[in-house]
């Protein structure tokens, strides 16, 4: 298995990224926790991602969990050798998830090492067991309007511990939503483990680590 968690796009890893792809090719690109967002701006996140992941050679193709269903989620993402989902709200990345069948593909995907997965703040969050706790960061309310559907409140459960984005970061988290998540995992005796917008968490066969 291969995993590139970060808490802001590369962190100060980029090279590391690379080492998981190899040379870099096709790279699907999810932006879905962006969905709740006016058009323009999900249009403008799109084309961030796109440009941050061509400086680095890679050619990036978008794939849009709305567009995915249970029954073809796993053909399309097996087509690409690995995935970049962006930051937004976590919990509207996992209910676009559920609903397309993309939770149950990348799973499979990682369990066979076919995919390797890249995501930053809720593209990374969304991988932990559950999402208690990131309510202090992202809105659940925004799900319903969003998708129509029911907030989900457990991850894919890919790593075992809750990923704490943008810590200490006056920039991406002045308000102190980090501090509160962590707060709360204390309070239900949840393992966590803190970002700051420089560092990745990393998994690479049998080996982890915050970089």
């Amino acid at each position: 298995m291969r995993l590139f968690l970060a808490s802001y796009r590369f962190g100060l890893a980029r090279d590391r990224f690379l080492e998981l792809t190899g040379p870099p090719g096709r790279i699907a690109v999810i932006a879905n926790a962006a969905d709740s967002w006016p058009d323009a701006a999900r249009a403008s996140a799109v084309t961030s991602e796109f440009t941050l992941l061509r400086s680095a050679g890679f050619l990036p193709v978008e794939v849009d969990l709305r567009e995915l269903m249970p029954s073809t989620a796993h053909d399309v993402l097996s087509a690409f050798p690995a995935v970049w989902v962006r930051g937004g709200n976590t919990f509207v990345l996992r209910r676009r998830m559920a609903s397309s069948g993309a939770d149950e593909a990348i799973a499979r995907l990682l369990a066979e090492d076919s995919l390797v997965y890249g995501g930053y703040s809720a593209g990374a969050c969304v991988l932990s067991p559950t999402l208690r706790g990131v309510e202090y960061a992202d809105p659940p309310g925004e799900v319903e309007p969003t998708t129509g559907e029911d907030v989900l409140w457990t991850g894919l459960g890919i790593i075992d511990d809750v990923l704490v984005p943008h810590w200490a970061s006056d920039t991406l988290d002045p308000d102190g939503a980090s501090a509160a998540m962590a707060t709360a995992c204390d309070a239900a005796g949840t393992p966590y483990r803190t970002l700051t917008d420089d560092q990745v968490y990393v998994v690479d066969g049998g080996d982890a680590a915050v970089i």
